[in-house]
């Protein structure tokens, strides 16, 4: 009764306060007093033609922005994109981010799973981002349309399926890749992979599996050997790591607590390649063999896997074309990878049929499509060639269409050449040439460097061998990591580059203008192989290799500075922390 009685003075106060404006047609004043509380609202009927006052402007609608895939590139691309310029939606299957390069630890029990996820959703929370999630699996992209297809694994529409369409303005495609088999036969059937943290775990129930029935009593020697043979199939970053944390798991846990067939177990490397790491210097491969062999693991390189069936391995020695049978009680394949389905369907809308990865420009833009970017595994940079351009070149130097071309006039836009080009950096770092006089010099002899005038055939002379120098970006975290914070960057400032472009030249094509951006340009920053025993090799900038203990330590501090947030931080390092006190768990959980 007291909040009605204020309630009505109240309102009696607003009604005395109202002053109907001349012109003005008949107003509406409501008041309802109730018995729980009063309510006064005031409603004008019209407004008058000619009523003073700024017109509403219309909010301009925000750009949409779908981002498909939570892994190292989509998850970095999303925490340094300002969302408050787009409406951003992302579509992916998985609701976490995985700190794959920890995956061979979870195979394990060395740190465990949830310790290197973090959910996405709890990634935008604390980053106050106004993002729109869902957990779906893009199955088809429609570029002519700008929509995704997407199908959730976790409810169904009115239709009885879990079918739905998002358009977008811009579409950034970062789905990872999966396995590549290379149509072996037996492979899926039969061989575990490490591209998921459900593969880990499932990885470490069939060890515990093997050594669980091996422990049997009527089990005979020769099947415990069998049974307790795994195999590495595949001597990458991948499989060396997964058999080093294999070989320290059998060593330092289960020989303990298995010890009637500790002289049974044994771990074989097949490699196709005649040495394993090979993508590392050959310094850290020559030390990585040596280590395994001292251990006890047979790397076996030279070896091409034909078959794989419930009981052996066919492989065939390469150097003698002998085939052998080689008995197992688990495979694990990390051999390579592969094209998802989706992205072949898309490659072949575009026109990029017959490849391993989507073609994308040096700013990511995937060819031939509007608004579509890709980066990560799924995608692999097309680096323009100079000799393609070297026309156009000569023309923007040649500002006095004398039709030579000074050494003063190549360096005004050598700049540009080089941002636009990588290349031809490489080049002249790779031939010790010390400025752009050496490198023309190298087409036109050494003779008169200062007063040196080309034609455009010298020009094309002296450049014609730096497209040899044309790199492609590998398939790593780092390189997915880099790509998603340069695009988020783009994003962030498209409005103001269109207006100040910070790229350089146009040199293809009619020329003249700016990029609104610089192009992409990846930054290597090392990478690390542990190689078990509390040993690693790292192979880091200004061609510094690192080997042995202390090595170890700098992976920890390094992949412990990596993770994503503060929460898996700790949990990592307190994994660590807990196998060096406790051991591994070896509970079949």
């Amino acid at each position: 009764m007291g909040f009605s009685f204020f309630a009505s003075r109240a309102a009696a106060r607003f009604l005395e306060d109202v002053r109907r404006p001349a012109g003005v047609s008949t107003a509406a004043l409501l008041l309802t007093a109730a018995s729980g509380g009063g309510i006064v609202a005031y409603a004008d009927s019209s407004r008058p033609e000619d009523a003073s006052g700024p017109p509403q402007q219309d909010v301009p609608r925000k750009k949409k922005v779908v981002v498909l895939g939570t892994g190292w590139g989509g998850t970095s691309f999303l925490k340094n994109l300002d969302c408050s310029r787009y409406d951003v939606k992302v579509i992916s299957p998985r609701n976490y981010f995985a700190f794959t390069p920890l995956l061979p630890s979870v195979t394990c029990g060395t740190v465990e799973a949830r310790s290197i996820v973090e959910p996405i959703r709890r990634m935008f929370e604390k980053k106050n981002k106004d993002v729109a999630y869902y957990e779906a699996e893009c199955f088809k992209i429609d570029a002519t349309k700008k929509a995704v297809h997407c199908r959730s694994a976790v409810g169904t529409n009115l239709d009885g399926n879990g079918d739905f369409e998002v358009d977008y303005d811009y579409l950034v495609v970062a789905l990872g890749a999966t396995v590549n088999t290379f149509n072996t036969p037996g492979v899926m059937e039969h061989c575990h992979f490490l591209k998921e943290v459900e593969d880990a775990q499932k990885i470490r129930k069939s060890v515990l599996d093997c050594f669980e029935k091996a422990s049997l009593p009527n089990i005979s020697e020769e099947e415990k050997r069998k049974i307790l043979h795994f195999v590495v199939i595949g001597g990458g970053p991948t499989g060396v790591e997964f058999t080093a944390e294999l070989h320290d798991f059998l060593v330092e846990d289960l020989v303990k607590i298995y010890p009637a067939i500790q002289d049974f177990v044994k771990i074989t490397i097949i490699q196709s390649g005649e040495h394993i790491l090979n993508t590392f210097d050959e310094r850290i491969a020559a030390f990585a063999e040596t280590k395994f062999q001292r251990d006890g693991i047979e790397v076996n390189t030279g070896f091409r896997v034909l078959k794989v069936s419930d009981d052996f391995i066919t492989v065939k020695n390469k150097s003698t074309g002998g085939e052998i049978l080689v008995p197992y009680g688990m495979a694990i394949w990390s051999a390579g990878i592969g094209t998802r389905p989706v992205i072949m369907d898309f490659m072949n809308q575009v026109g990029q049929a017959k490849r391993r990865a989507l073609a994308t420009n040096e700013w990511l833009r995937v060819r031939e499509t509007d608004g579509v970017y890709a980066i990560g595994d799924c995608s692999s940079i097309s680096q323009r060639k100079i000799m393609e351009d070297i026309s156009t070149i000569f023309k923007v130097a040649d500002k006095d269409n004398s039709g030579t071309l000074t050494l003063k006039e190549i360096s005004d836009i050598l700049e540009d050449i080089c941002i636009r080009y990588p290349q031809v950096e490489l080049y002249m770092k790779s031939m010790h040439m010390l400025d752009i006089a050496d490198l023309i010099a190298s087409g036109v002899g050494d003779s008169h460097k200062e007063s040196m005038v080309v034609d455009i055939e010298e020009f094309k002379k002296a450049l014609c061998h730096v497209d040899s120098q044309v790199k492609t970006v590998p398939a790593t975290a780092q390189v997915a990591a880099q790509q998603g914070y340069y695009l988020a960057d783009c994003f962030n400032k498209m409005d103001h580059c269109k207006e100040h472009p910070e790229g350089p030249l146009r040199l293809s094509g009619s020329g003249g203008d700016h990029h609104n951006f610089r192009p992409f340009r990846y930054k290597h920053l090392g990478q690390f192989a542990p190689l078990g025993g509390e040993q690693a090799a790292a192979e880091l900038p200004g061609d510094w290799v690192s080997m042995g203990h202390s090595t170890q330590w700098l992976w920890y501090s390094v992949y412990a500075s990596k993770q994503v947030s503060w929460r898996t931080r700790v949990l990592v390092v307190s994994d660590w922390t807990r196998r060096f006190i406790f051991g591994r768990d070896s509970s079949r959980i």
